[in-house]
């Protein structure tokens, strides 16, 4: 038996460029109003019908110990994770600014999983997918 597709996750409307660097700005303005200091920077990007936003951080220090294990010197360690970006959310435009649908990046799959918004719904703004995908910005 096959699980249930849920059909916002599905299909979507190429974002128009209009739209793209609205969301751009209203994803930027609201995450650094409410997270400044987690990130040291955000890349949104798009294509076709999704938008995904991606954060960099500044990676906590290593123990000697660490480093000794993983054979790297503590600035090749802080630089390559300087490099990688947590991935926060992957959104589908649906035609409306205010009605987009989101999925979280799965590490254990390597892929996005259709998820909800914090509010329980399947459909938001961009500030609400940011904010529930912040999770993954935490200390």
């Amino acid at each position: 038996m096959r699980p249930r597709v849920n059909k916002s996750q599905a299909s979507g409307v190429k974002i128009p460029k209009t739209v793209q660097w609205s969301t751009e700005q209203r994803i930027l303005k609201y995450a650094n109003a409410h997270y400044a200091g987690k990130f040291t920077r955000l890349d949104i990007r798009f294509h076709g019908a999704l938008c995904y936003v991606d954060a960099y951080t500044e990676p906590a220090e290593p123990s000697p110990e660490f480093l000794s294990a993983m054979r790297e010197t503590r600035e090749e360690y802080l630089e390559r994770l300087r490099k990688e970006p947590v991935h926060l959310c992957r959104l589908r435009y649906s035609g409306r600014e205010d009605r987009w649908s989101m999925a979280f990046y799965t590490y254990s799959n390597d892929k996005y999983e259709p998820c909800v918004f914090d509010t329980g719904d399947h459909h938001g703004t961009p500030e609400e997918a940011f904010e529930t995908a912040a999770m993954y910005l935490q200390d």
